[in-house]
């Protein structure tokens, strides 16, 4: 009888598979994607509008996914930029796989598109698990959430190249605690950068271009302790719960925080 952790394990599996030779063509097209995780609600739609409008302002071919149950709202929202977009229903699927985009790109993505963002389903427990072909995962938290979610949700921020906390402008009016939400973030993915973001001023919009840019010409990024791993067999997958249960229950030392913005 086939156990339902079996069955997971080949889908992941599967999607590892795809995500790999998805990762291939888009770097032999010259398109770096850079996956975008976060809750709902934490303004990743308005900040993605801004990367995608300031990319197109100064000549940068950039696209964009966006993903969701149902309604096309947050690509009309993002073509606004003037990039090309397309959205992606998921049809209740809580989280984007590697088929899904790569079915999406086909005959669509333009030739000459230097980076690719994938806006995933608001959610920060099933996409964690699923490589999209991602060369840069970026996991956003808004000031509004709570200083200990990094902890309530360790495999997203473990598995975060980079960590983007967003509404800065109403940090104070939230009663934020910035200092605590670093020495969390550096608890589950020890030495991540931490970018300041606020899609209502502009800051960090041009530091995320830029990160997302020096990915595609090979600059090195981050290594996560929870980064993506294969899952080819029940071993592996051992090892990788092992390791998320090792940094949730036994977090290593804080590093310094890197705070950046434009």
């Amino acid at each position: 009888m086939c156990r339902s952790a079996d069955v997971k394990q080949a889908v992941l599996a599967r999607n590892d598979d795809l995500a790999t030779t998805l990762r291939g063509d888009l770097a032999r097209q010259g398109v770096t994607l850079v996956n975008l995780l976060s809750s709902p609600g934490s303004g990743k739609t308005e900040l993605l509008g801004r990367v995608l409008a300031h990319a197109v302002e100064r000549g940068t071919p950039v696209a964009a996914l966006t993903a969701d149950l149902a309604t096309e709202n947050d690509a009309r929202r993002l073509a606004r930029s003037g990039a090309p977009v397309q959205q992606v229903l998921t049809d209740g699927l809580c989280h984007l796989e590697a088929r899904q985009v790569r079915t999406r790109l086909e005959g669509w993505l333009p030739a000459d598109t230097a980076v690719l963002f994938v806006e995933n389903v608001g959610n920060l427990v099933c996409p964690a698990s699923y490589d999209l072909g991602e060369t840069l995962r970026i996991v956003l938290m808004a000031v509004t959430e709570g200083e200990d979610k990094p902890l309530k949700y360790p495999t997203a921020f473990g598995s975060a190249h980079l960590v983007v906390v967003t509404k800065t402008d109403l940090a104070e009016a939230a009663g934020f605690d910035e200092d605590a939400f670093r020495t969390n973030v550096h608890r589950v993915n020890p030495g991540v950068e931490i970018v300041r973001s606020c899609a209502r001023t502009g800051d960090g919009v041009d530091t995320l271009l830029e990160r997302a840019l020096a990915a595609r010409v090979g600059a090195a990024p981050h290594d996560p302790p929870l980064a993506p791993r294969p899952h080819s067999h029940d071993h592996d997958h051992a090892v990788h719960e092992t390791a998320g249960e090792a940094a949730h229950d036994h977090p290593a030392h804080p590093h310094p925080a890197t705070t950046t913005a434009s």
